[in-house]
């Protein structure tokens, strides 16, 4: 048997995906799992997607107590932010937490309290793989924050730009467009199918979503040994589209010189070389949320509007694969010394 994992928020959209990967997971054995609004539940009739698994046969989600997943390796947490932190502070030591929340991705305690209405708990090591020198470090760590799923498309598409000074960092533009399992399961009257289908709106406008300060922080440190011109700005626009996962972000910058237009494509290309997950397109194709359904893939496409002096950079992903479920298996994976790849796949289901 492998390494025994448990999961806290079960019953959600990402605690459904993480259950999914695990049960074909090969080195992974599934413990406990905690959903605290539908204890008692059977799991598959809350997630028939998983019906006929044997190592979900018979299963309930049990309350979310930490005596309940003490018997873990490693705890998986996917609750509403703010919850993630109390679970944990009460967890012995010697368990590795990853946190699918917003609990512990930000440096600055002043950023989490302008958006965040909880106290502010700390800062675990930032959980994107394909980040330089992020690899080691999740190997060294026993509690990793994953990156939110905008968050994950945006640092993507910008961080090797920013790395080379091919863009300029005070002056970033990004619309990005989301399924509707990005907003969680919980009933609300705006996602229902009737509002959603045949629709797209824009929500959280004006610089107010939670990802904002995840994504200035990442994809330009100040923390960071090479020479800046500037801190991050970024003007963030997210929109609901009607799909029920992925990710398409348009992320734009000012190009720092004439001649960064024609370095923007290798520059990603080269970041990239070599990554299983993370793909730049034959030039001339531009990526679609469908191409990376039920997968741990980001593909990334770019290009320089010369008339408006932008660099262009779009990223489509599965919000609930690599923006949530999937990348915390390539986390745990790391965590645990097993195959960066196993249990998951760069390639999507589409149609």
């Amino acid at each position: 048997m492998g390494a025994r994992v448990a999961v806290a928020g079960a019953s959600g959209y990402a605690g459904g995906e993480l259950l999914r990967l695990l049960a074909g997971h090969p080195d992974l054995e599934i413990g406990p799992l905690a959903a605290h609004g539908s204890a008692g539940m059977s799991v598959t009739a809350l997630h028939p997607q998983l019906s006929g698994h044997p190592s979900l046969h018979g299963q309930v989600f049990v309350p979310t107590d930490p005596d309940l997943l003490t018997e873990a390796e490693l705890l998986f947490t996917a609750l509403p932010h703010g919850e993630s932190a109390q679970l944990a502070a009460a967890l012995p030591a010697h368990i590795k937490i990853i946190d699918l929340g917003a609990d512990f991705r930000l440096d600055d305690p002043e950023a989490w309290i302008r958006y965040y209405p909880t106290p502010y708990a700390g800062r675990w090591t930032y959980g994107l793989p394909e980040l330089p020198g992020a690899r080691d470090q999740i190997k060294a760590s026993t509690t990793v924050a994953a990156p939110g799923c905008y968050a994950t498309a945006c640092i993507l598409a910008l961080a090797p730009l920013l790395a080379a000074n091919l863009v300029e960092p005070s002056d970033i533009v990004i619309v990005a467009a989301s399924g509707i399992s990005g907003a969680g399961r919980s009933l609300r009257p705006d996602l229902l199918g009737s509002e959603v289908m045949g629709s797209m709106s824009a929500y959280h406008v004006g610089g107010t979503h939670r990802h904002t300060p995840e994504i200035e922080q990442t994809i330009y440190p100040e923390r960071s040994a090479v020479p800046r011109s500037g801190q991050a700005r970024i003007s963030f626009t997210p929109t609901l589209a009607p799909m029920a996962r992925g990710i398409l972000a348009t992320c734009t910058a000012r190009l720092a010189s004439a001649d960064a237009a024609a370095q923007l494509r290798d520059t990603l290309a080269a970041a990239y070389q070599g990554e299983t997950f993370v793909h730049v397109l034959a030039e001339g194709r531009w990526p679609g949320t469908g191409a990376t359904l039920g997968s741990n893939a980001a593909h990334l496409q770019a290009a320089a509007d010369i008339h408006a002096g932008r660099a262009i950079v779009v990223c489509a992903l599965d919000n609930l694969g690599k923006g949530a479920a999937a990348q915390a298996i390539q986390i745990a994976n790391l965590m645990l010394g097993l195959p960066e790849t196993a249990g998951l796949t760069a390639h999507g289901v589409m149609p």
